[in-house]
């Protein structure tokens, strides 16, 4: 079965009283945690995203200093806060929640994982979060281009001193 066109649903929802749009939302987040967590967002957090933002680093903070050193155990604990970081971001919608985040989660690779390691599915993650920024930044108003883009190249060059890995010619 074809779902119906988001025009078409809007048309539909827009004919409806406030308790059956009531309805539908709570059935919609009793099916999905994700559907739940969305309208969580929306009811509670929506009118301040970078309050929000700094909720999500608090939260993944404690992921961070909980991950084994081990590089095979680290990456998949890297992978499973970059799913929740790129789950909360999209909830927002905003871009500079997204660089934010983005640009912490880069802060705190530096600073809990294991720079030593060659293992390239680590490295790799580094790498795609530099390449994230350097396309998330020019979508941003100017003044914060500015000030990210500082943030980004301090955290580039910390990453290549501490890492034989990290080219800061190919990302400055």
């Amino acid at each position: 079965m074809k779902p119906e066109k988001l025009s078409d649903l809007k048309k539909e929802l827009s004919g409806l009283s406030v308790h059956e749009l009531t309805d539908i939302c709570l059935r919609l987040a009793k099916y999905k945690k994700e559907n739940k967590e969305l309208l969580n967002y929306l009811l509670f957090d929506a009118e301040d995203p970078i309050k929000y933002a700094e909720a999500v680093k608090s939260f993944l903070l404690e992921d961070f200093k909980t991950m084994q050193k081990h590089y095979y155990y680290s990456t998949k604990s890297m992978r499973k806060i970059m799913r929740l970081i790129n789950r909360y971001a999209k909830y927002t919608g905003s871009k500079e929640v997204e660089t934010e985040l983005a640009l912490w989660f880069c802060i705190n690779f530096l600073n809990f994982a294991d720079l030593k390691t060659s293992h390239k599915p680590l490295q790799g993650l580094l790498t795609r979060q530099f390449d994230k920024i350097i396309k998330l930044i020019p979508k941003l108003h100017e003044d914060l281009q500015f000030d990210y883009q500082k943030e980004f190249e301090i955290i580039v060059i910390k990453a290549s001193e501490q890492t034989r890995w990290v080219n800061k010619s190919q990302y400055l």
